[in-house]
This record gives structure tokens, sequence and C-alpha cells, in this order.
């Protein structure tokens, strides 16, 4: 069984996540969505609130779970018997710094690959802090994220 692990802040997990996450499952048995915690990063929503909104985004999907994590992610990724660890590519200024992550992981623990994905072209553009840029101006994000979370975005920025 291929076990990839899909890591990020997802602070909104958005339409363009959702769509690496369904090509995912094409390609492996089992995903794991992962929040990375990181204590760097002032996240919008708490790490629980990510969790409930990824796992309603992808409760269709029978192969994906949705977890949490600490620490060096070649860590995460061997306690979980993961092999794969899944990036998305947006555009090629995204290349440079998940390539330079890509070959630390490997250093680190040469039995866990990198795979790079691309969403469709529809979602190129889309990243979570413009959805939360959008949501705290009153914009519509309608066409960047599940309604549910939409919802959300609209329930953090009215208060």
């Amino acid at each position: 069984m291929k076990r990839a692990i899909y890591p990020g802040t997802f602070d909104p997990f958005t339409n363009g996540h959702l769509d690496i996450v369904q090509r995912a499952t094409a390609l492996f048995d089992k995903i794991i969505v992962t929040i990375a915690k990181n204590s760097s990063k002032d996240p919008l929503f708490t790490t629980e609130e990510r969790i409930d909104m990824i796992r309603e985004s992808t409760a269709y999907l029978q192969s994906v779970q949705v977890d949490s994590f600490e620490g060096l992610l070649v860590n995460y990724a061997k306690q979980k018997n993961a092999s794969v660890v899944i990036r998305g590519l947006r555009m090629i200024s995204d290349f440079e710094y998940e390539f330079q992550m890509a070959l630390m992981n490997r250093k680190i623990a040469d039995d866990i690959e990198t795979v790079f994905l691309m969403p469709d072209e529809r979602y190129t553009y889309l990243s979570s802090s413009i959805v939360r840029e959008i949501a705290q101006l009153g914009g519509d994000c309608s066409p960047f994220v599940p309604l549910h979370i939409e919802k959300r975005l609209k329930e953090k920025y009215s208060t």
C-alpha cells in the first residue's frame, strides 16, 4: 500500500488544495492531509478548525485522512508509514523553495520521495493568503474555497 503525506498550513484549505488531493487519490492508496504546526506563523483558524474544514471538504474521498504534526516532516512520514510527500506547484516561483525542501528531506531520509503535482490551471494563482485578504475585505470567496469554508471565513471576519 502506497501512503502519501500532503503537508501544509491550509489556512484556509482552498479549491486548489482540494484539487491536489483529488489528483493524489488517483496515484496513492492513502493520502494523509496533515497540518504542519508552525510556531512562526499566526494562523487565522486553529488547528482543530482547519482539521474540521479539511475533513468536511474531503469526506467523499475514502482514501483521505486528516491529521496534524509538529517537528520534522520526514519523521512524521515515517511514523505514518508514508513513503511519499506530495507538494503542489502553482507557479515556477514555487519550485525553487519546494526543490530545496525536497532535497533537504531526501538528505535526512532518502527513503522518502517528494512528488510535485500541479493543480488545474484555474487554481495556479490561488493561495490561502489571497483568500484571507479577499475575505477580510468583504469580497466573494465562493470561487476559491468550498462553501462551508467560505461561511467560516465570513464568520471570522464579521467579529
